[in-house]
């Protein structure tokens, strides 16, 4: 149903009814500045990539073909930027395509966190997490799209998508587990 949401409004706007690209920005706007924030750090570049990556988005969707959900192509459009953005900066990330996990998903636990403060607990412990494994939590978990489409995203293979995923899930699991230790000393 989302994909045909899309495409009809990407047929509007190539067929040159361009007010109708305003949904596509309303809808993923927060996705795509999120996405831009935890990659880049800094709040005003979060921004002006973001704008950056709707207008490349724009003047490329008569490329878009489809065979992903509109969503994807637009985070990898987005992440690609800011990619880029940082190796002008000249910080690299380290490959782990040499690494292998089993294909179990594990699920985060949160049944220790009181239901009224998940949502701000989950909020600061992603903001603890470095960049890609930030972007990946919040493209799996948040945005509900599968490791294919995260590997499009990100350019990852599958394999190193489960395996960073796999990797984001417990340190974000590590780090919730400080929180409540922190607060459960501070209760008491």
């Amino acid at each position: 149903m989302e994909q045909k949401d899309d495409i009809y409004y990407i047929e509007k706007v190539l067929a040159g009814q361009t007010n109708y690209f305003s949904y596509i920005v309303e809808r993923y706007q927060d996705v795509v500045f999120s996405i831009a924030l935890k990659v880049l750090r800094n709040r005003e570049d979060a921004q002006e990539m973001a704008q950056e990556s709707f207008i490349k988005a724009y003047k490329s969707l008569s490329s878009f073909k489809g065979t992903a959900k509109f969503s994807t192509w637009l985070y990898r459009i987005t992440y690609n930027n800011c990619i880029s953005e940082l190796r002008k900066r000249k910080i690299h990330f380290a490959s782990t395509d040499d690494v292998e996990l089993k294909d179990e998903a594990e699920e985060l636990n949160l049944d220790g966190i009181p239901e009224e403060n998940r949502a701000k607990a989950i909020k600061e412990a992603m903001d603890r997490l470095p960049e890609d494994e930030y972007t990946l939590i919040l493209l799996y978990y948040f945005e509900d799209q599968s490791v294919e489409e995260i590997s499009r995203v990100t350019q990852l293979s599958e394999s190193n998508t489960k395996v960073k995923l796999f990797r984001a899930r417990k340190k974000l699991y590590t780090i919730l587990n400080e929180m409540m230790k922190d607060e459960l000393y501070t209760i008491l």
